[in-house]
């Protein structure tokens, strides 16, 4: 039988003090149930749910281009450690990929996930080994090593 996504977060999130990050990636392409997944681990662990996309660009519309790039880890960083709880959810991640803001969103997301346990989206795949987001031929494409996270999909329950 399959293990619901949602069971399987709830389930890698008591594995993730053994881990120097403590980064969950829930992966999996557009409308394949993510956000449905994570609002169900927010009902559960009562832990906050931050829009990314929403509350990023909210911070963002006075700064200057110049001004984005190089404050997106911080205002990340402010909206994450606006909770007390020890876990903080991220949906809706697409922004960080944005190649005008010069990041490195799996980088961001490693850096939060080390005082505070981060449950976030990711639009992709994860295939040999290996956790994609975008095509190779989009401007947005990123290809990283799975290691040092763990990595919640539907294509993954068990």
């Amino acid at each position: 039988m399959t293990e619901p996504l949602f069971e399987q977060i709830l389930r890698m999130e008591r594995q993730l003090d053994q881990l120097y990050h403590r980064l969950i990636l829930v992966v999996a392409p557009s409308g394949a149930g993510k956000t449905t997944a994570i609002l169900k681990v927010q009902e559960r662990a009562d832990a906050p749910l931050v829009n990314v996309n929403l509350e990023l660009s909210r911070l963002m519309l006075e700064l200057t281009h110049r001004q984005r790039a190089l404050q997106t880890p911080r205002l990340l960083q402010m909206l994450v450690d606006g909770s007390s709880n020890n876990m903080v959810l991220l949906d809706n991640t697409e922004l960080l990929f944005d190649v005008n803001l010069k990041q490195d969103p799996l980088r961001l997301l490693q850096g939060l996930s080390r005082n505070k346990r981060v449950v976030a989206s990711w639009n992709g795949a994860v295939r040999d080994g290996f956790l994609t987001y975008a095509e190779p031929d989009h401007a947005e494409y990123r290809r990283y090593l799975v290691r040092d996270f763990l990595v919640a999909s539907p294509d993954a329950a068990t």
